[in-house]
């Protein structure tokens, strides 16, 4: 929705007409969206999975960007370049579309076909202008009171904070912490002070989209997440992130939550709380983590350890 309206307002002047789809958009906005990228009146389409779902069918589709490749799987590639054989018509066989992937961190997968060849790449090493650090920190799971008090200073420097759960509700037999159960010892005993938030995929789309643009705008100074907030937030103020249970998120994951900070001018912090002892493949996991912000380094780091698929 962010990139929709960005595109939207930079390139509708020039008589570019830019448009918004996802799996929510209602049946009568729909039909006459689909209509008119079927006649090629759309010129770029921005959303989610649904760019690819049953139904959509484009005029003469040019160039597919998958951004935050890792989340998509290669079934699900493969049918976006479909779409744009498919609009081709007799000369399908012969055409295929530009792809374009893009990606904080490659997945093992994804890295694996750089080096067979099947990909071209390009690497954007510098940050955006003006960006600072961000400091990552190992916590072991007991000492969060130490984690509590680093968020603390930064609100009440009046900056903003995440806290990343695994899980959306409690459940006992896994040990598990969740976001809901957090979200209520955060907010009545541990920063009473501050507005907090809950974010999950349980919630309302339009209540999502509320909470964070209440973030966004300073109303709120925490949120307790689950990894609903892995892409697409960008918040600059907030520059604290406190990841639970980091043991239970693979690399590619880690890096794109720390992500949703140090996006303004203020050096950013990562709290990554775990009960790990030295030595496991998590701990190293986490080790290599704390050590680098470089994605690439990482995703060179996530092959070592799982390698890359079939």
């Amino acid at each position: 929705r962010q990139h929709a309206e960005s595109a939207a307002n930079l390139l509708e002047p020039l008589g570019i007409t830019a448009a918004f789809l996802t799996g929510n958009v209602k049946a009568a906005g729909r039909t006459a969206l689909l209509k008119q990228l079927k006649n090629g009146s759309v010129n770029i389409l921005i959303g989610t999975h649904a760019l690819f779902s049953q139904g959509v069918v484009y005029d003469d589709l040019q160039l597919a960007v998958i951004d935050e490749q890792h989340r998509f799987g290669v079934v699900q590639r493969q049918a976006i370049i479909d779409k744009g054989r498919k609009s081709k018509g007799e000369n399908a066989l012969t055409f295929e579309p530009h792809l374009l992937m893009m990606s904080a961190t490659p997945i093992p997968q994804t890295l694996a076909l750089t080096a067979f060849g099947d990909l071209d790449i390009s690497v954007i090493k510098t940050m955006p202008a003006g960006r600072k650090p961000v400091q990552t920190y190992l916590v072991r799971e007991g000492n969060e009171r130490n984690a509590y008090e680093a968020v603390r200073k930064q609100l009440a420097a009046g900056r903003q904070a995440y806290f990343v759960y695994p899980a959306i509700e409690s459940d006992t037999a896994a040990g598990v912490k969740s976001a809901e159960e957090a979200f209520a010892r955060l907010s009545q005993a541990v920063f009473p002070e501050y507005k907090c938030a809950l974010l999950h995929s349980k919630i309302d789309d339009d209540a999502q989209i509320a909470i964070l643009r209440d973030f966004r705008a300073g109303k709120i100074h925490i949120i307790a997440a689950t990894t609903v907030i892995e892409v697409g937030v960008d918040v600059p103020n907030a520059n604290c992130i406190v990841i639970e249970e980091a043991d239970r998120f693979g690399l590619a994951q880690l890096h794109q939550l720390r992500g949703r900070i140090g996006r303004g001018s203020r050096p950013g912090v990562c709290l990554a709380v775990t009960s790990c002892r030295e030595g496991t493949p998590a701990m190293r996991r986490l080790a290599a983590f704390a050590a680098t912000t470089d994605g690439f380094a990482l995703a060179e780091r996530d092959l070592e350890l799982r390698s890359e698929g079939d």
